[in-house]
């Protein structure tokens, strides 16, 4: 069926639902197995829930379901990727039909990173408005069954919830009924998916008028009070934040601020002066909500897309908290989702472009300090997938090392660790430099490195030991300590630590001689992984009951 399978190649896509009809109509179908979701959301710390200013990012980018549909990766020159998950809370995919499933590689790769996806709810003009009266205004068995159809899509693609969009007037039977369709729906998110989020889009006002009022007001206050969130219009001036302030109390962070990259209408800032926008909703201590921040790539041109990128995101970090990964094992190429050729243990296995977010990896932080450090992703080499993370670099005079922040972690350390970092070196003299990981706990008196006779590390840096080889329990597992190739090196460590609780992983780069002058450098890392000795020594679980299905031979 066309719906399920592109018509040219016949792999499968990602589609959306067309009106009323189609989605009562809905039932979980064998063809669309590809759309379900793959990766569970990984965890975080501090938890989405938890009181402090959010960054939601709502993805609108020409009507939606471009390349990014087909579930198993295109042959794509040049794509959009998104990859600053860290300092994203929530993650939409917006377009103009009445259904917005996100499609699945883009659910994967954001719940690898640990953010929740939400899709798109919205009727628009006059055939949203009797779209809306056939449901709203037919009271409580119409609009259960619209919220019961889209809590059980959710569910079933293993997404995380809805943002939904009302930009149509309302008859007053329709608009009387919107707080209950909007506390069911809610309500039933919440039981049908852990975790789960409904946002309302600052629209359609409790007299039915459609009017945006860019704050959160009495006009629109019941439709807040009955979901998880308000995602507000673009065209806010400070007075309005200062109102929301007041009236959100306590559900200050439930309130998201829009802000359009784009600067449509009357903003305060977008494109590289969105920083502008977002330090005025920080200082109320408001959420807030990027929309189309494809911008760098729609506007500034696809081929400095990764640089733009950078750029864009770097000059708004202050502003966006950081979420932590709290799990292990943590293991990552640093891949992008897409590449110019695909690698293999360092070598070129197949030269072409190809674009699928599913194999994006988990995504570092992206440490930008002016003049000094910058990090990016490398096409041209990588270890494994289609990317490897690139820091470049100056040490200055006097100084022995710098230290790139790659993950803030938060969790009790297991009594052992087993760390492995694969790297190469690029520029004139590549043997002036060594390369280490380094792990930082949390300042604790009880937090000991090694036996407990040893000195508590000061200001909680640990180097670990380096290994020659891995040890015999794990040599089947770690070929890794001696795979370097292709110019790329291979080094084993492993961290012994008692009562303690993890921090940062970083790199650090140090020279091998000390110098009065400043160094460069560039260092590409091709992969780190963070393993608790314990669970990798014990043998995994047997898997029973394997089927195929929906095999295609060409």
């Amino acid at each position: 069926p066309a719906r399920y399978f592109d018509t040219k190649t016949t792999e499968p896509v990602s589609f959306f639902l067309s009106g009323l009809e189609e989605l009562l109509a809905w039932q979980p179908n064998s063809n669309d197995e590809f759309n379900v979701s793959a990766v569970p959301l990984a965890k975080r710390q501090p938890p989405l829930h938890s009181r402090r200013p959010r960054t939601l990012v709502c993805h609108d980018m020409r009507g939606g379901y471009l390349e990014d549909r087909f579930i198993q990766g295109s042959a794509t020159r040049n794509p959009y990727v998104f990859y600053h998950w860290r300092y994203i809370d929530i993650f939409v995919y917006f377009s103009h039909h009445t259904v917005t499933i996100p499609p699945v590689v883009w659910t994967n790769a954001a719940h690898r990173n640990s953010v929740p996806v939400l899709g798109t709810f919205i009727t628009e003009w006059t055939d949203g408005e009797k779209l809306c009266e056939a449901f709203l205004a037919g009271g409580e068995e119409a609009y259960g069954a619209v919220a019961e159809q889209l809590a059980r899509i959710a569910q079933h693609y293993r997404f995380d919830g809805w943002l939904i969009n009302i930009e149509n007037t309302l008859n007053a039977a329709a608009v009387g009924n919107l707080p209950f369709f909007l506390r069911d729906l809610t309500a039933r998110v919440h039981s049908a998916v852990p975790g789960g989020l409904v946002i309302w889009y600052d629209s359609v006002l409790k007299d039915g008028t459609l009017r945006w009022q860019n704050e959160l007001n009495d006009e629109n206050r019941m439709f807040f009070d009955a979901c998880d969130g308000l995602f507000t219009n673009y065209n806010w001036k400070e007075e309005q934040l200062e109102r929301t302030q007041r009236l959100a109390g306590p559900r200050l962070n439930d309130v998201y601020v829009g802000i359009d990259v784009f600067a449509r209408g009357d903003v305060i800032g977008g494109g590289f002066d969105t920083d502008k926008s977002l330090r005025l909703i920080r200082q109320y201590g408001l959420s807030a909500a990027i929309f189309a921040p494809g911008w760098v790539y729609e506007h500034l041109g696809k081929e400095n897309f990764l640089q733009n990128e950078n750029r864009f995101w770097g000059s708004l970090a202050e502003y966006l908290p950081t979420h932590s990964i709290c799990t292990l094992p943590l293991t990552t190429s640093f891949s992008l989702g897409m590449g110019t050729s695909t690698f293999l243990d360092g070598k070129d296995e197949e030269s072409g472009p190809w674009y699928d977010l599913s194999a994006q990896d988990i995504q570092p932080l992206y440490p930008e300090h002016q003049g000094t450090l910058s990090t990016g992703c490398c096409l041209q080499d990588a270890w494994c997938g289609g990317s490897s993370l690139q820091l470049q670099g100056t040490i200055p005079p006097g100084e022995e090392r710098v230290a790139v922040r790659l993950f803030s972690l938060q969790m009790p350390a297991p009594p052992k660790l087993f760390l492995t970092l694969l790297y190469k070196l690029e520029g004139p003299q590549p043997d002036d430099f060594t390369v280490a990981l380094e792990v930082t706990t949390w300042d604790s008196g009880i937090c000991f490195e090694g036996n407990p006779t040893s000195l508590p590390e000061p200001n909680g840096r640990h180097h670990p030991r380096f290994l020659p080889a891995p040890p015999p329990s794990l040599a089947k597992l770690l070929a890794a300590c001696h795979r370097g190739s292709h110019g790329w090196t291979s080094r084993c460590y492993e961290l012994e630590l008692q009562d303690c609780s993890l921090r940062d992983l970083s790199v650090i780069v140090s020279r091998q001689q000390p110098s009065q002058q400043e160094t460069s450098f560039t260092c590409l890392l091709g992969e780190v992984r963070v393993l608790d000795t314990a669970s990798v020594a014990a043998s995994p679980p047997q898997v029973h009951g394997v089927t195929a299905s929906q095999l295609w031979w060409r």
